[in-house]
């Protein structure tokens, strides 16, 4: 079963959301948290295998918790998908950079929904269509990060850094293997290389690195 987590400063979603959540059959909820603060706690104590985080709650908002829980070594394993009514830009890159392995919004079919939920839980990354658009936008208006992270591509091989090119692309195991004329082993390989040398939580992180190194821009993704 995987365990979820729900953060939201509305109860009417909290129902909605613990409810979908039951009823997938695969997936249980384990808690219901109404500030950020007790996500944070919560994720302590139950350490569920996904957070379903909203972005404007009181006391502490979902960017916040999401970076507490992605950096506490109680909550190494815990994945956080951000769900809002905004996809403004600054909600989505700051919350990749604050650890979070998905970002949807609040509108999105539920069965797309669980889809999400399952995606992350096995340790993928995943982005509504609409916000990866908005997440190259954002950095084509950026000269430069705002907050460079001290990585640097030095131990990762020309393979991989094509590996690392095109999951920057969005493109899935699949579309990597054909695109590269690879097995999906030998792929699944190279992206589990990247997440040790990078030392990234998922597939997420890495279209992070990928942008944040200047090993693509946006105009080499359009």
């Amino acid at each position: 079963m995987i365990r979820v987590l729900i953060a939201d400063d509305q109860a009417l979603l909290r129902g909605s959301f613990r409810l979908l959540v039951d009823l997938a059959g695969d997936c249980t909820t384990v808690g219901e948290a109404g500030t950020g603060v007790e996500a944070v706690a919560l994720a302590e104590e139950h350490r569920p295998d996904v957070v379903l985080m909203d972005v404007r709650m009181p006391e502490m908002d979902g960017i916040e918790a999401t970076r507490r829980i992605c950096a506490g070594p109680a909550t190494a394993d815990t994945r956080v998908i951000i769900l809002t009514t905004f996809d403004l830009d600054e909600y989505v890159y700051g919350a990749l950079r604050a650890g979070a392995s998905g970002f949807l919004l609040k509108d999105t079919p539920p069965a797309d929904l669980l889809t999400g939920i399952r995606v992350v839980a096995a340790g993928e990354g995943l982005l509504a269509p609409t916000v990866t658009r908005r997440l190259i936008d954002e950095f084509a208006r950026r000269a430069e990060p705002a907050r460079p992270l001290p990585r640097q591509l030095d131990g990762v091989t020309e393979r991989e850094r094509e590996v690392l090119t095109l999951i920057a692309r969005g493109l899935s195991n699949t579309e990597l293997a054909a695109h590269l004329n690879l097995s999906q082993a030998t792929v699944k390989t190279h992206v589990g290389r990247l997440l040790t040398k990078l030392a990234v939580r998922d597939r997420a992180q890495l279209v992070i690195v990928a942008y944040e190194t200047g090993l693509v821009g946006p105009s080499s993704l359009r």
